[in-house]
């Protein structure tokens, strides 16, 4: 029953609009827009992003870069600072800096070969930094050093006056720069040393030690210019001077070793490599460069089983390196073991198949792993290895054992003739050992 008096209706009646909900919505659809701007703008983090990983800064490598270099581990070194080039490209001191970690990671590698890809790695790395610091003088210092070690003969071959002449030109530009640069002073003196200019060189390390007597590098410089002078005892406290500032370096136990070595002093000489040796050790680095020290010391003394016991030791460390066979083929040819002689030698030579190589090595032909060897080029650092195998292939031949021996060993002196005619004194092995396979009818 209808009370009201109305008459029913059947449609729906809405609701006034609230105006302070539409103003709430409005303010919510603004707001909305805002935040969604500043997200794309990367103005406000997105609570949805995931969450960024914290990276490592320039200085923060650098400083690893300086551990590992300081602890010896000189590839750990370089690593580091590659990153740090990455993290902080336009940083010339850093690339710099690289760039002297890689050449004196050079004098760990046993290859002309290797030494040469080193270089020229530092050579690029020191480039970048002159584009970056065109006017700094610490960077054309290293420069100066990177062309001088480019500049060595068996690795720079016909190149090596224009490495040199574009050292200098570094140095120079470097003392001009800043003429009470230490370093700058050092490594001219090292040019100096190359060009043969001893009186000069000795003037420049003196001005560098007086300037700052704190640095490794003068006195390695210094080390190097005495040596070279023949003053051993006063080359051998330098060095020592090097290694109290970095002690963990093996080539500095290696250069002070060799200097003992001149003296005769061969105990000592072998304390210094070995302590190179298990510096490497201690690190984790494969380098047969410290036993192949340890070889030629044992050598001099006479004592040819030690030494090729520890140059074997140096080929299980590097079994591909044709340079470490050459230094056993000497070896045994010195201990009058010609048969061992003759394969080891190929290899460094000529090269040689997985068999043979693992004839040299004494390996396990059914676990060690099967190495082809590629020979070396003959060059001031190798030519040792040609004449010396041109030698026993030479003494070794005999005309009933219908072997080719005098027929390779008149080639192979045939090279090192024509690329030493101006060493009196390899041109005299060389004749001497032509006139053996001579007496057997073959000519050169």
């Amino acid at each position: 029953m209808n009370l009201t008096g109305k008459q029913p209706t059947f449609r729906r009646q809405n609701p006034s609009a609230n105006p302070y909900r539409v103003l709430g919505l409005l303010f919510l659809l603004i707001l909305s827009l805002f935040l969604l701007r500043a997200v794309k703008q990367d103005q406000i983090q997105s609570p949805f992003a995931a969450t960024p990983v914290p990276t490592r800064s320039a200085a923060s490598f650098t400083s690893e870069g300086e551990t590992h270099f300081v602890a010896g581990n000189l590839p750990a070194a370089i690593e580091a600072y590659r990153k740090a080039a990455e993290v902080d490209p336009k940083n010339a001191t850093i690339r710099a800096e690289l760039a002297r970690i890689q050449v004196y990671s050079s004098a760990s590698l046993t290859t002309d070969t290797q030494k040469r890809t080193r270089l020229l790695e530092a050579q690029e790395s020191i480039k970048q930094a002159v584009e970056l610091a065109p006017d700094d003088s610490s960077v054309h210092a290293v420069r100066a050093m990177v062309l001088d070690w480019l500049s060595n003969p068996n690795i720079a071959g016909d190149q090596r006056d224009a490495y040199l002449a574009e050292a200098e030109q570094a140095a120079v530009r470097a003392l001009q720069l800043d003429n009470q640069n230490a370093l700058a002073l050092a490594y001219y003196s090292e040019i100096l040393l190359d060009q043969q200019k001893y009186l000069q060189a000795e003037q420049y390390i003196r001005q560098a030690v007086e300037r700052d007597p704190t640095l490794m590098d003068i006195h390695r410089v210094n080390g190097l210019v005495m040596e070279t002078l023949g003053d051993y005892g006063a080359a051998i406290e330098e060095y020592k001077s090097a290694i109290a500032i970095t002690p963990n370096l093996t080539f500095l136990y290696l250069n002070l070793g060799v200097n003992y070595r001149q003296l005769k002093q061969y105990e000592i000489a072998l304390e210094y490599f070995v302590k190179a040796a298990s510096i490497n050790a201690q690190l984790g680095i494969n380098d047969p460069i410290p036993y192949l020290a340890i070889g030629k010391t044992y050598s001099q003394t006479g004592d040819f089983f030690a030494a090729a016991q520890n140059v074997r030791k140096g080929l299980k460390f590097d079994p591909t390196n044709p340079d470490v066979y050459g230094s056993l083929g000497v070896i045994y040819f010195k201990s009058r073991n010609y048969e061992g002689a003759i394969p080891a030698l190929k290899c460094a030579v000529r090269g040689c198949t997985a068999e043979e190589s693992c004839e040299v090595r004494r390996c396990d032909s059914t676990t060690d792993p099967e190495i082809v060897i590629e020979g070396l080029p003959l060059s001031g650092s190798t030519v040792v290895y040609y004449f010396t195998y041109g030698s026993v292939l030479a003494g070794m031949y005999r005309p009933a054992d219908k072997n080719n021996y005098c027929e390779e060993a008149m080639k192979v002196l045939r090279e090192v003739r024509t690329g030493f005619a101006n060493d009196p004194t390899i041109i005299q092995i060389v004749e001497a050992s032509e006139q053996v396979c001579a007496s057997f009818g073959f000519t050169r």
